[in-house]
């Protein structure tokens, strides 16, 4: 996801986002184990993810608490 389509997202839809991706990153880090898969690139593009949405996350909840 890019940055802009991120910043779309209410704070709520954000936290159920991420914890959605974790999941999907603990999958893909189980397969790569198991061997069932051997794209890592995956799992490197939604790390990123993850990290640009927990960046716009604590963005939003300062903006908030202000």
């Amino acid at each position: 996801m890019k940055v802009a389509e991120i910043r779309k997202l209410k704070t709520g839809d954000l936290a159920t986002e991420s914890t959605k991706l974790r999941t999907e990153i603990a999958e893909i880090r189980r397969r790569i184990h198991m061997g069932e898969t051997t794209n890592v690139r995956q799992l490197r593009t939604k790390r990123k993810d993850l990290a640009r949405m927990l960046t716009v996350l604590s963005e939003q909840l300062t903006k908030e608490a202000r």
